[in-house]
């Protein structure tokens, strides 16, 4: 069940906002980790990117829920709240969108290239939302 973004938050979500997701997980110890990261929206899924065997990575493999916190860059206390379940992980076309991410957050597509980094692209359903003015 995927549910619609409130249009008032909309432009949280736009390339053009460079805001940040906070992703929230938890660890097989039922701890919170929560992590920034850059993010993409393509209208239906909230897709970000990380390498594999990340912390993560792993917590992701075993609890593929999450939730996500993106703050307003010009006004943090106007936020949307997003919590659903990671529909897709690849790798294949990894290495590209963290190259796009970086295009949307640093202005050229130049991510830095580690040795033997393996790039995952997770997708997120969006199924609770709720938001904060």
């Amino acid at each position: 069940m995927t549910v619609q973004i409130p249009e008032s938050h909309a432009d949280l979500l736009t390339r053009e906002k460079k805001a940040f997701a906070h992703l929230a997980l938890v660890t097989s110890k039922g701890e919170p980790q929560v992590t920034p990261m850059w993010f993409d929206y393509d209208g239906k899924y909230i897709i970000f990117n990380t390498a594999r065997g990340r912390v993560k990575d792993r917590i992701m493999h075993r609890r593929p829920t999450v939730a996500l916190a993106i703050s307003d860059p010009a006004n943090p206390y106007r936020y949307l709240q997003i919590r659903g379940p990671v529909v897709e992980e690849d790798e294949a076309g990894g290495w590209e969108q963290i190259c796009s991410l970086n295009q949307k957050y640093h202005g050229h597509p130049n991510y830095p290239k580690r040795p033997g980094e393996v790039r995952v692209t997770y997708k997120v359903r969006p199924e609770r939302i709720s938001v904060k003015s």
